[in-house]
């Protein structure tokens, strides 16, 4: 992996658009090889930047390879947990997933939730780990946000294919782009003109009706540069309702105003829907994991097999999102000034299972960044930098009701609106003999307000007969109570590192900070007292009078932690590591809850947790040809003397997974890799631990070979021995033996392409 967890010392595309400390806009023409500056401490020797020709090498203007280099050697310095992907880890791939592109990244655990470009789940220091909510990470687009104002994401929107890069930027190293998280931030970097010149065109499909295009222009001329690329991908499925497909494509354009000032345009649109097959019980999963689950079964008058009807619902999802937006740079000197805005539109139909209904989104936000950094050509990062960050935005939502896959009556309808301000200082000081104190602070002011703008004096109820799920009980209604709030939130988030440089090749640090994440719309709203066979509002569903809220407004608090953490990177010869450990401590962590049926209970602030884990990369270089590299997980969460679940794991929570891979250039054309993803422990599915995932490996195999300098094809067979394990699952706070949670994984698949370069 060209990554900062292997320190690759080999050239890659310069990442123009990173969100790294000290980053600027680049179009200087492409040149194929430069020298690798090391880099002994934050304030020596700092890689040619854009500033000046007085501030550059003896050659004229610095290479797009050599400005990539400053990128990863600032990645290299950075006293936190951080990895930086490189677009030679994502591409050429038959069955491409951004589970598959940051598989090898430590500390970052991406589940495929239902198969190809989906809704996969992140966990990262303890985003949604309960289930895949959309919230908990910071997800950028060249530095631009994609999340919403109250800080949710559709992470199906996130596209690894299309990007040159991805930086992830794990725990207080985000808090500097504007998180207000305790997880992270993931940065994807575009292509550009001067990075990326030329056409490029591929075809690549296989196994569950896949099927993928993609195609890419780009170049430059005089003092201007632009790109434009697109990516299809649709596919049957490996389950009986499992169809998804995607359409997207962005572009920029990059203008150099002057020596010192450049800017940089972006547009892009996805468009994405997919089924949602469900989860099944774990005898069904190892069974027929190709099964849709049909929902809960009566014996004997007592219902078994709780969990969606997902056969009679066909939930599904349906987004599409438009992002535009501007990034300006200037340099005088040792000061750097940075000023972005973008503006993202989301148009969103999630058809949830009939205990949550049909839910409508469509809504715009706007996200506005202005940033100064003092930068002196002898430092690789900043001496001091501040940046302002101001997100507002407003959607309307409605909820209908699900009558077996179709839309029927409107139930409720909110107008939500939300802004976030936040603030960060933050300074990179040397101090004495390679020591160098890097502290910050950062303070966030966000309000979550919700307006109940359903006019009607009762909300519209339906059930299904649970002996026989296909016939409809009588319709009923229950009287409409308001659900408008108005939440207001901020705290502050300091923090403290201590690096230390022995050398040009290690960097040790240690570090504490403390977090602060305020709750998003979906945790501040919630349907409630459906089930598997009745719609919200209607918790027995032969009683269609039955007096019963349809929705829950907690009155949340934000969450907040404090952790400290440690960690040493660096190389030797061919080997080369990056390890990090951390310990948080939680207060009122956001935990969203589903009861033994499945169906939403809404979201809670758990009292007290703690988060512990260990997040390690390494990579060997065996000889010229054959390369391995491994990232290792660990994770235990826990609650802290809690008085339901004492201290018992948090549910979803993956204590370990392993990801190893094995490369061998075969010859300068053809390329072998055999990669191992391994699950060694019992994973939890309820907060009780009463049920639990069984651990799972699985092998893949990929080759690559070029035929000119043109044409490239490429092969894989993924989960060779077609192992049947569950990719992941839902989380309850207290299952039942019979609990329908699992979530199937792919058997094995196989997948080609091709792809040219013109």
């Amino acid at each position: 992996m060209t990554a900062a967890v292997l320190l690759s010392s080999t050239s890659q595309a310069c990442l123009a658009q990173s969100a790294t400390p000290g980053s600027t806009i680049t179009l200087e023409p492409v040149v194929v090889e430069a020298p690798r500056q090391p880099v002994r401490s934050v304030v020596r020797q700092r890689s040619p930047a854009p500033r000046s020709a007085a501030t550059v090498m003896p050659a004229a203007t610095p290479s797009l390879a050599l400005l990539a280099d400053v990128v990863r050697q600032r990645f290299e310095i950075l006293p936190g947990g951080v990895a930086l992907v490189s677009r030679q880890d994502m591409a050429n791939r038959g069955n491409p997933t951004l589970a598959n592109s940051l598989s090898g990244v430590p500390g970052l655990i991406v589940q495929n939730f239902l198969g190809s470009n989906d809704q996969p789940r992140i966990q990262m220091r303890g985003s949604a780990q309960q289930n895949p909510a959309e919230r908990g990470v910071l997800v950028l687009s060249n530095g631009l946000p994609i999340n919403r104002a109250d800080g949710s994401y559709i992470i199906g929107f996130a596209n690894a294919q299309q990007a040159e890069s991805i930086e992830v930027y794990r725990g207080y190293m985000a808090n500097r782009l504007g998180a207000t998280v305790l997880s992270g931030a993931i940065n994807f970097v575009s292509p550009t003109g001067s990075s990326q010149p030329g056409t490029q065109i591929g075809v690549s499909g296989g196994s569950f009706g896949q099927i993928n295009s993609s195609g890419q222009v780009g170049g430059k001329k005089d003092n201007v540069d632009a790109f434009i690329q697109f990516d299809t991908s649709r596919r049957d499925g490996y389950r009986g309702y499992n169809s998804s497909e995607r359409v997207s494509v962005n572009g920029n354009v990059g203008v150099a105003l002057s020596e010192n000032v450049k800017t940089r345009f972006f547009m892009g649109y996805t468009d994405l829907g997919f089924d949602v097959p469900g989860p099944v019980n774990k005898t069904t999963l190892y069974a027929n994991p190709k099964q849709v689950n049909p929902g809960p079964t009566v014996v004997g008058g007592v219902a078994v097999n709780p969990g969606p009807n997902a056969v009679r619902d066909k939930p599904r999802r349906e987004a599409s999102q438009f992002m535009v937006g501007n990034r300006t740079t200037a340099v005088f000197d040792a000061h750097l000034f940075d000023v972005a805005m973008g503006y993202i539109y989301t148009d969103d139909t999630f058809r949830f299972p009939i205990s949550s209904g049909v839910r409508t989104t469509q809504g715009g936000d706007f996200t506005g960044v202005a940033r100064y950094a003092y930068n002196p050509a002898a430092a690789l990062l900043p001496l001091f930098e501040t940046t302002a960050q101001y997100t507002v935005g407003s959607a309307d939502r409605g909820y209908y009701l699900n009558q077996s896959g179709q839309t029927g009556a409107q139930f409720g309808a909110n107008r939500l609106n939300a802004q976030t301000l936040s603030l960060y200082t933050g300074a990179n000081i040397p101090v004495w003999h390679q020591l160098v104190v890097s502290p910050s602070i950062s303070y966030a002011y966000a309000t979550r307000d919700n307006d109940d703008v359903y006019g009607s004096a009762r909300r519209p109820t339906i059930a299904y007969n649970p002996a026989n799920p296909t016939v409809l009980l009588p319709n009923g209604s229950v009287a409409t109570q308001s659900t408008s709030y108005s939440r207001n939130y901020s705290g502050w988030s300091p923090s403290l590192a201590l690096s230390y440089r022995p050398d040009a090749v290690q960097t040790f640090f240690i570090a504490g900070s403390h977090s602060f994440e305020p709750p998003t719309h979906d945790d501040l709203i919630a349907t409630i007292n459906g089930t598997p066979n009745s719609s919200p509002g209607r918790p027995t569903p032969g009683n269609p009078s039955l007096a019963a809220a349809a929705f829950a407004t907690p009155n949340l608090s934000a969450q907040t932690a404090n952790t400290v953490e440690g960690g040493w990177r660096g190389r030797a010869d061919r080997f080369s590591w990056d390890v990090v450990t951390y310990y948080s401590w939680v207060d009122n962590e956001l935990l969203t809850l589903r009861d033994v049926t499945g169906a939403l209970l809404g979201a809670v602030n758990a009292d007290r947790t703690t988060h512990f884990g260990v997040e390690l990369g390494a990579g060997m270089k065996f000889t010229d040809r054959l390369s391995g590299r491994i990232a290792y997980t660990y994770q235990d969460f826990r609650f802290v003397d809690d008085p339901s679940r004492g201290n018992n794991r948090l549910g979803g929570v993956v204590p370990h997974l392993i990801y190893a891979q094995l490369q061998l250039q075969a010859t300068d054309a053809w390329m072998v890799q055999g990669a191992v993803r391994w699950s060694p422990a019992e994973v939890a599915v309820d907060n009780m631990n009463t049920l639990f995932a069984d651990p799972y490996a699985v092998v893949d195999l990929r080759s690559e070979y070029q035929i000119d300098k043109t044409f490239r094809v490429f092969g894989e067979i993924t989960n060779l021995f077609d192992k049947t394990y569950a990719a992941t699952t839902l989380v309850v706070d207290q299952a039942t033996a019979s609990q329908a949670a699992f979530l199937p994984a792919d058997g094995r698949g196989f997948y080609a392409g091709i792809k040219a370069k013109f």
